[in-house]
Parts: C-alpha cells; structure tokens; sequence
C-alpha cells in the first residue's frame, strides 16, 4: 500500500470537507432520509451540475455514479487522477470516471469524545444496481453501530477483533487498547480495512488473514469483539454463500464455535462482545428447544461468564426473507421463492420453529484478583422488546457500569446491600397512571431515559424506596422509613425488596454511591 498515495487522498479529502455534515447539507435532510430508505434519487437531482470536489466525491463513492474526467481531476488536485486510478478507487470507462468502491464519512461518539473517519468497502446495491458478488465486503450498517457503541470502553493492553470485515470494529477498538489484532477470512476484507486504518492514521492495527481463531493461535487477549458471519444459510447447491454473512457452517453452529473458542483466546477476566443469532427449535429434534438457553449452554460449556441478550426474534419465514433480500433478491421473481423454498426446507430439518439475533457478553471468569464464587457468577440472559437505546453514545460505558454494578452485588449478603448508600440514575424518570377520579396511582413505571432504556413496572413500595435514594441514608434506613409511612413490617418489607433494588442495580435505575 502506497503511503504516499494516501496521505494525498486524505488532504484531497479534507480540502473538500467530505465529511457527514457537510454532504447533509449538500443535498439536504429530505434526501439524507431518502437515502437511508435506499433511494439515491433525490441526493443525485440535489447534485445534478454540481462541480466542486465534495459534489463530485459525493457522486463517486457515495452514489455510484459516473462523472466526468475534468470533475474528477478537480476532486483530486493532490492526488491527481492517475493516483486515484492507482490505490484501485476509480476507473475510466468512455471519458467518464466511475468508482470501484464505497468510500464515506463516518461521525461517532463513545466515551473519549466525538470523531470522525473515512470508512472504505464495496459499492452496495444501491450504486450497482445487481445484487452482492458473494465476496461483497460490507460498510457500517446497524448491526455493527450497536456493536460498536455497546463495546466496554475501559482500557487495556489488547483487543482481538474477530472477522473484521471493513475494519469498523478495529478501529473502535483502537481507541482504547494498546494495540489491536483484526482477522478475516477475506482478503479483499483486509484490504479494505488496511486502506481505511491507513487513511484514518491510526498505526496500532494489526492485520492477519485466516478463519475463526486460527489466525491468533496460543495467543490471549484482554477483549475479544467480533461481528461475526453468523447469517444461517441453507447448504444447498445453488444459494449463495456470501463472505460477509456466512461462516459456511450449519445452522447457528458459527455463533457456537465463537462462544466456545473465546475461552482459549481470553486474559484471566478478560471480556468477549458478539453479535449472534440462535435457533429455537421444536423437541426433539435438538438439544433444547429455547433459543437463548441454547445460546447460555454454549458459554457453560466453555466455563464462561455470560450475558446474552435477544433483541429480535423471527419466524423461518421472515429470516429467511430478510437475508434473501439482503442479498438483493426481491420478493415477487422465480428466483426468490426458490430461495426461500431452500431456507424452509433447511429449517423443518432440524425442526427449527424461530431464530434469535443479540448481543452476547462473555468473560472469562479467572478474575485476577479472586475467582468469584459460583453463586456470585455472572449468567444472565433477558430479552428485550426493542433495540437497545435510541442511539449507540453511551452504551458502552452504561454496560461496563451494569457488569460492575452485577460484581459489587452478586457476592454481598442482603445485609451487606441494606448497608450500602444507593442513588437514582440521572436519566430515570417515574410515570404514574391513574383510573379517572382515583387518588391512587393504578400503574407506576420506573423510565431509563440513558443506557438500555428498560421500562419497569414497580409497586408503591419500591417507588418510594426509589425515589428516596439520594446517596445519604443507607437503603435499610430508607426501607425502615417507607415501611413506617406506609404502615408496613420493615423486616419484611426488606426481604420483599432487596431482590428487587439488586436487579434495579444491575440494570442501571440505581447506582452504588461512592465510599457506599
């Protein structure tokens, strides 16, 4: 890789402000929203004539459309065209420049502050106009901005990040660890995230072509995070089998392979992030039936701590539609009914009635300093009715404080946590219902305005005990005062609860104050 080519690139393309504000305000909000909803054409009316070099960038690697030479050369003074030719960005067809891959900006914001980066993969159906070559390198979608903004920002020393793809994850990863490992299968893959590594100048990324963990043999590391082809693909000749997706296993086996080789691959308390999917499936054709205790069962095989959370779930129908279009197969033609007909045909094989798709937390539990007894392990699986939060800031840092909060809780006594000095969360909020002409609230809910923004359903008691955590009194005087006003039995108004404020803890609607 030509590091002069590219430092060229990178002043061509912060002389031309190719950035995500600065394209919103080019083409405007109303085409932003078109294009999220795969609709190219209000952007290109928005650019049609336009010459300056962020129209024409816009036009390239955004929109996949043709310009001409003369706009392109312009778009490229430091560059030139020739070298833009060179680094495999465009090519010339009929005295028009054409691109050959998706080059954008990208904005984000995690623990360290806002950023921004240029983000390098293959033109998506959008540009091309057919569907995905099977060895199509993704961009940044949803799934992997979750992925990102859930990761623990805490520091450490390494970061191993398991099928990199375009190289999102590396570079977040970046961020907070001395020094990054990103493997992949592809090498187009790496391709790709050594040319946005390289652009972006970050120099602590090392990059390795193999699959799954071979290419880190009888190496550790303090993070694991991986966006991993998990996409359940029939085995049959004739569907395809694309890179990005599909890690050429049966079934959910591939999510199963990461799950159980991330011990071998973990420092003494190191954590592993995921995205994954699991199959429900209808006795007995596999083991278990329930899709999140199948997903739990594979961290208790590899003796890991777990945290695995479903944020969706579909039917074999709907699954297989969903990654049947991804794939840019539309309903309505030959071809997609006989895709589908594969996808439900592999599915009644192993009698599977739904699939799952989260995020899974994994640890290993060799904690450096204690081995945490086993009531006090961390195995929690939850399903949630939404994605997580409105947005990916803050997420990371929300889960490595419900991790922490689950440590400080999990080994201490009930007498232990009456003792502690407990706040509310700065973002929950308290909403009471009411019957028309009652007094007396008919429903209360706790809101978590922040983090996973759980809604939770609560009793006038809890409420109350809630509301009155300041951080000054510890909870069992809390409680003692709210049984007095509510004329109840203290000591069993804190055996009723105390289960309760210990989930409220975890799940973030209350927080250990310090020296608490």
């Amino acid at each position: 890789m030509d590091t002069a080519l590219i430092d060229r690139l990178r002043a061509d393309l912060t002389a031309a402000r190719y950035t995500v504000d600065a394209l919103g305000a080019l083409w405007g909000s109303e085409a932003d929203a078109a294009l999220e909803r795969a609709n190219r054409l209000p952007a290109i009316r928005a650019l049609a004539g336009g010459q300056a070099p962020r129209a024409t960038l816009a036009t390239l690697f955004v929109l996949g459309m043709p310009v001409s030479t003369a706009a392109a050369g312009s778009a490229f003074p430091e560059l030139e065209l020739a070298g833009a030719q060179e680094l495999g960005l465009v090519t010339v067809r009929d005295d028009h420049v054409v691109a050959l891959i998706d080059l954008r900006p990208y904005d984000f914001l995690d623990a360290q502050g806002a950023g921004s980066w240029w983000i390098a993969s293959d033109l998506g159906e959008l540009a091309t106009g057919r569907a995905l070559r099977t060895d199509h390198v993704l961009g940044v979608g949803g799934a992997s901005l979750t992925l990102s903004g859930l990761l623990l920002p805490d520091p450490v020393d390494s970061v191993l990040d398991l099928g990199t793809g375009c190289g999102i994850q590396a570079l977040h990863a970046s961020r907070w660890a001395a020094r990054v490992i990103a493997t992949d299968i592809s090498e187009r893959a790496l391709e790709f995230a050594r040319l946005t590594a390289a652009l972006n100048g970050i120099g602590n990324i090392e990059f390795r072509l193999g699959s799954l963990f071979e290419p880190v043999a009888g190496e550790r590391f303090d993070r694991i995070v991986s966006n991993p082809p998990f996409v359940i693909t029939p085995r049959t000749s004739g569907v395809p089998a694309y890179e990005y997706r599909d890690g050429g296993m049966v079934g959910d086996a591939l999510v199963e392979a990461v799950v159980t080789g991330a011990r071998e691959h973990l420092a003494p308390g190191g954590i592993a992030q995921l995205l994954g999917n699991w199959e429900y499936r209808a006795a007995p054709a596999g083991q278990g039936t329930d899709g999140l205790q199948r997903a739990l069962g594979w961290a208790d095989a590899a003796a890991l701590d777990a945290w695995i959370i479903e944020r969706d779930r579909q039917d074999p129908a709907q699954y297989a539609e969903t990654w049947i279009r991804d794939g840019g197969t539309h309903p309505g033609s030959e071809e997609f009914e006989r895709l589908c007909g594969a996808w439900l045909d592999d599915f009644a094989a192993r009698g599977v009635t739904g699939v799952g798709f989260g995020y899974v937390l994994l640890r290993h539990p060799g904690r450096a300093q204690s081995v945490a007894p086993e009531h006090a392990r961390l195995r929690r699986t939850e399903r949630l009715d939404a994605p997580l939060g409105r947005g990916t800031a803050g997420l990371g840092e929300h889960f490595s404080t419900a991790v922490a909060a689950h440590d400080w809780q999990a080994p201490r006594t009930d007498a232990e946590v009456l003792a502690a000095r407990l706040r509310v969360a700065g973002d929950v909020t308290e909403e009471r219902s009411h019957w028309p002409g009652e007094a007396d609230p008919s429903v209360l809910v706790l809101r978590q305005g922040g983090g996973f923004r759980r809604d939770i359903r609560v009793g006038t008691e809890l409420a109350a005990i809630v509301g009155a955590c300041d951080g000054e009194l510890p909870l069992g005087a809390i409680i003692t005062a709210v049984a007095q006003l509510l004329d109840l039995d203290a000591a069993e108004l804190k055996r009723s609860t105390v289960a309760e404020v210990r989930e409220l803890l975890v799940d973030g609607f209350l927080l250990l104050e310090v020296g608490g």
